[in-house]
């Protein structure tokens, strides 16, 4: 458990870095952030001009045969507040099949600064001393914050994969902030990890030689979106070596393909998403999934859970009765402190709302603001 402020006791601290992921239970009070997210999805959510997008979370493409989510109204959702469908929520013909406040998946991607209940939720001094007692990030920036819904019966799977592959910087830094707004369970849908899939076996992958204690670590991007850099500036920098060393860890292992805007022949990048692979060399780069290995994280409401970028985790379809409310946000470094936010990830910062400061946060909105 965390301390009273929020802190980690440094056994906590090295069980994510050995694990790649963390459960602390009892860090909030659920009942308040829980009521304003079914708040939210029952009075904010219109279905007048909704393009009825859903949200899929496969690989490749929907149950319908259509391409993975990449609509305008999702590509640029990053600085709104947006409302996103389950795939089993919708006919064929665009009629809903389940109750209005039952069919939303998620709601995202800009809570945390559009919606004065999660600006304090998130940015709150408890939530900035887990980050600082990680000692992970220098000056790190908070981006995809959203309510995920899980809907009784109907809640799609999330399949096994790991956050940097979708917010990846160079080196890779992302790292997730998951809070249980209510009871996580196998039936509803919970969070299953294979723990230590985030590191390369201790003599498997040579060291980048850096030295580098965080990530930054001065490293380039090539802004190729797409191409292989070099093995020095791949490596991701999140845990420190020293901790590395002290606990007989291997490197951390990165992503061996990204999930990016897809590109028409004008250059443009409105044409949806796509998965690109960083091709051959880097194969061995994520962990393989591996049932016997994997751990099934239940957590009560009020649980944190902490996951490292490079972890791979899961979640199974609801098939119970009662949703299953969570909250999230993720961290990446600052690009001042080294790290690289890629041009071609499908979340992109505008000039209305660059990725806000943990630790110097914008002002709270005074009323929120949906669409």
């Amino acid at each position: 458990m965390a301390n009273a402020d929020g802190t980690l006791p440094p056994t906590l601290r090295d069980q994510f870095l050995r694990d790649g992921y963390l459960v602390l239970p009892h860090f909030f009070d659920p009942a308040p952030i829980l009521a304003r997210a079914k708040q939210i999805v029952e009075d904010e959510f219109s279905l007048d001009g909704h393009p009825l997008t859903k949200f899929s979370t496969g690989d490749e493409e929907g149950k319908d045969g259509s391409a993975h989510v990449g609509d305008a109204y999702f590509l640029n959702s990053g600085d709104k507040v947006r409302f996103f469908l389950e795939e089993d929520a919708v006919g064929p013909t665009g009629e809903l099949l389940v109750p209005r406040e039952r069919s939303v998946n998620k709601v995202g991607h800009a809570l945390a600064v559009l919606d004065p209940v999660f600006h304090h939720f998130t940015f709150e001094e408890r939530v900035q001393n887990v980050a600082r007692s990680l000692g992970l990030h220098r000056d790190p920036r908070v981006l995809q914050s959203m309510l995920i819904c899980k809907q009784p019966s109907i809640g799609g799977p999330v399949p096994e994969h790991n956050d940097s592959t979708f917010l990846y910087t160079d080196p890779p830094t992302a790292l997730g902030f998951w809070f249980a707004l209510e009871d996580c369970t196998p039936s509803n849908g919970c969070l299953s990890f294979q723990p230590g899939s985030h590191l390369h076996p201790p003599s498997a992958a040579p060291s980048s030689g850096s030295g580098s204690s965080s990530s930054g670590s001065g490293s380039s991007s090539s802004g190729s979106g797409g191409g292989a850099s070099s093995p020095a500036s791949r490596r991701p920098r999140l845990i420190p070596q020293a901790d590395r060393e002290r606990l007989g860890l291997g490197e951390e292992r990165g992503v061996n393909r990204r999930f990016v805007r897809a590109r028409v022949g004008d250059g443009s990048d409105q044409a949806g998403t796509t998965f690109v692979s960083l091709g051959e060399e880097r194969e061995g780069e994520e962990a393989v999934w591996d049932d016997r290995q994997v751990r099934v994280e239940a957590c009560e409401a009020g649980a944190l859970v902490l996951i490292h970028g490079s972890v791979l985790h899961k979640s199974e379809r609801n098939r119970s009765e009662r949703s299953r409310y969570i909250y999230t946000f993720h961290m990446i470094e600052a690009e001042e402190e080294g790290a690289k936010y890629d041009e071609r990830n499908w979340l992109q910062p505008t000039a209305k709302m660059p990725f806000s400061r943990l630790y110097a946060p914008p002002p709270a909105p005074k009323a929120p603001v949906y669409e």
